[in-house]
């Protein structure tokens, strides 16, 4: 059986065989699954009345020890949202009553955001539906393929420097 990226890698083949195509290979499946995955995650997202950025903001509050409060920063390094997205995205989880942000008691500038009881509720029960997501769009792999495919994306993020110094949540 070939996928799509098997046709384009013939087709450069015929056209450009002085070429060393062969990262399209890895490259181009990855950009692929990425659409694909992207696809299913937002619907389940949808589900629950959630995008992506919103749905990871939760997440990281819920996965924090309680009381389940990060300040800006510490939400930012420890999500997958970017530092201009997380005021906007505060902004919207504080209107639906998710989120609440309080001054800092030790810094008069700090703030922290806490996850209300509402925004608990709705993490814990968005993400059995998001893990659910994540085991059918991985259930062509057995368990130790996803291990070695996890450990091989694993070097490859390393090797472009996405690495983790220390434990991003306090």
């Amino acid at each position: 059986m070939a996928d799509h990226v098997d046709f384009i890698l013939k087709q450069w083949g015929a056209q450009r065989p002085d070429l060393d195509v062969s990262p399209m290979a890895v490259i181009g499946r990855l950009s692929r699954l990425s659409r694909l995955i992207d696809a299913e995650l937002r619907r389940t997202f949808a589900a629950h009345g959630l995008d992506r950025a919103s749905f990871d903001v939760l997440a990281t509050l819920r996965r924090s020890d309680p009381p389940h409060r990060l300040t800006p920063a510490e939400l930012m390094r420890a999500s997958m949202v970017t530092s201009g997205a997380i005021t906007q995205r505060l902004d919207r989880l504080e209107e639906r009553g998710l989120v609440t942000r309080t001054p800092s008691e030790s810094d008069g500038r700090g703030v922290y955001v806490t996850l209300t009881e509402e925004g608990f509720a709705l993490i814990d029960r968005a993400l059995p539906d998001h893990v659910a997501t994540e085991h059918r769009v991985l259930s062509a792999l057995s368990g130790e393929r996803r291990e070695e495919l996890a450990g091989t994306l694993r070097d490859l993020l390393e090797s472009l420097g996405d690495v983790t110094e220390r434990s991003p949540l306090p």
